[in-house]
């Protein structure tokens, strides 16, 4: 059985700089505006002192807390038709202070597909090079963590514990322990 409103028309319900509301018969979402897309980096630093994973930490307005996230940005939202990867290596430097020496693309995904129509191209970063702090542009509060991958699940906890909020894609990370 298929969603009779399927077929109904698009209608925009609002539309600002990067977000736009729509409705679709009895279905009411939200869109990234002009196309815009995101770039979300999976960078495992592969280090002489062991695996780390690059996190990053940043006050969310909507969650009204800070949230534990991999790495990410937009994609097309000074450029259009910007590539995805560029975006990818940009944001995973300004944001870390790694700059990746390759990506590999795992696939478009989708975080809400109930609610949210927006996609998100995710990147594994290959062979980091360190090139400064990160903590991302001007007017961003962006704190970088460089985690062992030994003792992700712990971090977790205890970020959890201080009451941080964390992004889903970190289930990428803790997926295949939660089962334990």
């Amino acid at each position: 059985m298929t969603d009779p409103d399927r077929t109904a028309p698009e209608e925009v319900m609002w539309a600002g700089r990067f977000i736009t509301a729509k409705r679709r018969g009895k279905w009411e979402y939200v869109g990234r505006a002009r196309g815009i897309h995101a770039a979300v980096i999976l960078a495992i630093d592969e280090a002489e002192d062991g695996r780390h994973v690059l996190l990053v930490d940043q006050y969310r307005v909507p969650l009204g807390r800070r949230c534990i996230e991999l790495p990410a940005g937009l994609v097309g939202d000074e450029e259009e038709g910007e590539d995805a990867s560029i975006a990818a290596a940009r944001e995973l430097e300004e944001e870390t202070g790694f700059l990746p020496g390759r990506l590999e693309s795992l696939g478009q995904y989708f975080s809400s597909p109930g609610m949210v129509s927006e996609s998100f191209t995710l990147f594994r970063a290959h062979d980091l090079v360190k090139t400064g702090k990160g903590g991302g542009v001007e007017g961003e509060d962006i704190v970088v963590h460089r985690v062992p991958l030994a003792t992700l699940h712990e971090q977790i906890a205890d970020w959890r514990a201080q009451g941080y909020a964390m992004d889903v894609k970190l289930l990428l990370l803790l997926g295949a322990g939660m089962l334990a």
